[in-house]
């Protein structure tokens, strides 16, 4: 159960990552302060295998118009991916990724829209990023060096994802009888640091709640697990670079009120002092954000 008590015994046990200082969030020609004005993302999703059946496009006309009216609803940054991270789902080749991520890019691009695009592949990333994308979701490590200098090369942000194997489409696990915080510093600043090594100096971190876990099948471990992630952000601060929280939608929990579920998770990872919220409900998390800046 959260409560007053225990967010205080949070904050009390890891004070002294409270108020680190973290750099800005680079994006293009753009600089963020996300401890001033916290940033959402918006996700759309090309593969129709992905659980989160509104945010599916089911054509380039369709992922064009939903970004659209993201990035008007306050997204600064608008996700796109081609394959589902789900265990069941279809794999897509390189091929078919980019014929349905290159014209959606390619028209948000020309409207100023910041894209990024979710990918484990080289060869997807390499055709997004040259189509005009620059935020590169990484959701796998087995190709980082390659990875790395791409980034580099495009002067793009690195999305750096934990996902407990070599790609979003192995099965991981996490430690259930542990703190999970000390490993994931671990594991992100050494990749941080092999990602500097290739000229890339624009790193954001995911601790990559949204993915699939092998330990995290029950909903209310899952839940309670995610919970945890979100409310010890701010330890991550101790990184020095934006975190970007992937904002759960809990479907078990909130049943046919799904749609409130990442607006609930967004105030959790407020008050863990998230930085970048990657959502599928722009509106309603834009909403609980600008309330709890008010409030």
């Amino acid at each position: 159960m959260i409560t007053l008590e225990s967010l205080a015994e949070i904050a009390v046990e890891h004070r002294n990552a409270l108020h680190q200082p973290v750099a800005l969030l680079r994006v293009g020609e753009h600089e963020y302060d996300t401890d001033a004005e916290p940033i959402v993302m918006g996700a759309v999703n090309l593969s129709r295998d992905s659980t989160y059946r509104d945010s599916v496009a089911t054509s380039v006309a369709s992922a064009v118009r939903m970004a659209r009216v993201m990035a008007a609803q306050g997204a600064q940054i608008v996700d796109v991916g081609a394959e589902s991270s789900t265990a069941q789902a279809a794999r897509v080749t390189s091929l078919d990724q980019l014929s349905g991520l290159l014209p959606v890019i390619e028209l948000l691009v020309e409207t100023g829209i910041n894209v990024s695009t979710e990918t484990y592949d080289v060869e997807v990333a390499s055709g997004c990023l040259k189509a005009g994308a620059r935020v590169l979701n990484l959701t796998g490590s087995q190709c980082d060096d390659q990875m790395f200098d791409l980034a580099a090369e495009f002067e793009a942000t690195v999305l750096m994802c934990f996902v407990g194997a070599q790609n979003a489409r192995g099965v991981g696990r996490v430690d259930l009888t542990a703190d999970p915080v000390p490993m994931l510093l671990d594991y992100f600043g050494e990749r941080i640091e092999l990602a500097r090594s290739h000229g890339v100096d624009r790193v954001v971190v995911d601790p990559g709640l949204g993915f699939y876990y092998a330990n995290l099948t029950d909903p209310a471990v899952r839940a309670r697990y995610q919970a945890q992630v979100l409310l010890n952000g701010f330890r991550f601060r101790s990184l020095g670079v934006p975190l970007c929280q992937a904002l759960p939608h809990a479907f078990d929990l909130f049943g046919d009120q799904f749609r409130t579920a990442e607006g609930f998770f967004a105030t959790l990872a407020h008050l863990g002092r998230t930085g970048v919220y990657r959502t599928h409900e722009v509106a309603n998390v834009m909403a609980v954000l600008r309330a709890l800046r008010e409030l």
